[in-house]
């Protein structure tokens, strides 16, 4: 049980080897003679732990300090008492929320290894197990899993509203947006509240109808009381913002967030991509590294890589995306799936024919609409337009599943479609991505409006597509 408990040594050492990967991205991202500032300790103090355990399937946010003050106290009770299925539970989901939290996916085998001893020791209707192994699984970007065990605890205790939220992750993942509308309809029928409405508002958005996702999200963190999660809400409503290229409102959103709870690591960094966007572009740099200091996300790596590469700054483009690649090692270690930034990755900036062949294996494990946008453009950069035009348009219409309003995916389209020399189709697609964000990458923007002007405009008297 103490090597369930205690990270030990080897946690610490990898604790050093992952600061020292952000260090070495840092050194390489000089730009003006200014440093990012050093990291802080990632480790929350203390604190109180009321609200946690409401949190702990990732449903309501929580603050870190409170997780870290949760997974103490459920650390000290399964020591003094190893058979206490209901705290084993809490600690698993906890050690997965502390995960996704602080980017960390060590604490996913640790999750794991809890949850399990709490349906060893409570084989039989363990429905707080069974919903702590579907968080784990979503944090994880497992989605079959998260489905499996979201069904198994829905099955257990169908009123029970939390498993239902975490089904419209599973579902939404799948590319099952049918499903994820039922849940999301179970889900109202038992409970309101700012949480319900955050699910609410990720559904609409998913369906397109940003006007509602962004109405929702706004009522959640109005009526959320607790900071963390008013926190969380203000950063999606700062997602929402960005998306429809707003940026001013997305930074504000974004520091709102942080004021509210510094905690936010997820809204420092959505903070450096406004700034990016606003062309305030050393602060944006600075902010994104001490973003990724405190919440070592690979996708947060990639889109500073490719901030880095549009100002020309090779080395430290390069320092980013080694940095990118050993954080998707670190997180299938703790068994997290990021195959879908590393294929992205892959397909512009190393090798596609890989990006291709990580990316079909994802489709064939959970074909939600981001894998499908993935893998088009994926086979796009490795020469198969045709086929990717397949994909492209799965997750871009409504009828096929891809009813979300995004830039990069028209933008995908669009160059496929040029590259087909459906040029009317082409036109369409790459104006409607700089119409729904004209600065939706500091690398890929630039290129549609390149590939616009040289579509140039159509003829009067062309014959139809």
């Amino acid at each position: 049980m103490d090597d369930l408990l205690l990270y030990g040594p080897a946690r610490r050492r990898a604790g050093r080897t992952r600061r020292a990967l952000i260090a070495a991205a840092a050194g390489a991202a000089v730009l003006g003679g200014t440093l990012a500032p050093a990291a802080r300790e990632r480790a929350a103090a203390p604190g109180p732990a009321a609200g946690a355990p409401g949190a702990v399937a990732a449903v309501v946010p929580a603050a870190l300090p409170g997780l870290t003050a949760l997974i103490g106290e459920r650390e000290a009770r399964v020591r003094a008492d190893p058979r206490d299925a209901r705290s084993w539970a809490v600690l698993g989901a906890a050690y997965a929320e502390q995960g996704r939290r602080t980017a960390d996916p060590a604490y996913f085998p640790r999750a794991e290894r809890a949850l399990r001893t709490s349906l060893e020791v409570a084989p039989r209707r363990n429905a707080d197990a069974a919903e702590g192994l579907a968080a784990l699984a979503v944090a994880r970007r497992d989605f079959p899993s998260a489905k499996r065990w979201g069904e198994v605890a829905r099955a257990l205790e169908p009123e029970r509203w939390t498993v239902h939220a975490l089904l419209i992750d599973a579902y939404t993942g799948l590319g099952d947006h049918k499903a994820a509308g039922r849940s999301l309809d179970r889900l109202t029928g038992l409970r309101s509240g700012p949480a319900v409405m955050a699910r609410a508002a990720a559904v609409h958005r998913d369906r397109g109808r940003r006007e509602d996702a962004a109405a929702g999200i706004a009522d959640a963190a109005a009526l959320a009381e607790a900071p963390a999660e008013r926190a969380a809400y203000l950063e999606r409503a700062g997602q929402l913002a960005f998306e429809r290229g707003d940026r001013q409102a997305a930074l504000r959103y974004f520091e709102q967030a942080l004021r509210t709870d510094p905690g936010q690591w997820a809204a420092q960094a959505g903070q450096g991509r406004a700034l990016a966007a606003l062309g305030r572009t050393t602060q944006a740099l600075t902010v994104y590294q001490a973003a990724l200091a405190r919440w070592p996300c690979p996708a947060v790596a990639l889109e500073l890589g490719e901030l880095y590469e549009s100002l020309g700054l090779e080395r430290a483009a390069r320092a980013q995306y080694d940095l990118l690649r050993a954080l998707v090692r670190e997180a299938a270690a703790g068994g997290a799936d990021e195959e879908l930034v590393l294929g992205l990755f892959e397909a512009d900036h190393g090798d596609p024919e890989a990006a291709v062949r990580r990316l079909r294996e994802e489709w064939r494990r959970q074909p939600g609409t981001a894998v499908a946008d993935a893998l088009g453009w994926a086979l796009h950069r490795a020469g198969r337009d045709e086929e990717a035009l397949g994909f492209a348009r799965t997750a871009t219409e409504g009828e096929r599943g891809g009813g979300v309003r995004s830039a990069p995916y028209s933008y995908h389209r669009g160059m496929i479609e040029r590259g087909l020399e459906r040029y009317g189709s082409a036109r369409r697609h790459l104006r409607e991505a700089l119409r729904i964000n004209p600065y939706f990458s500091p690398l890929h923007a630039p290129e549609a409006r390149r590939a616009l002007r040289a579509l140039g405009e159509p003829s009067e008297e062309g014959p139809p597509e």
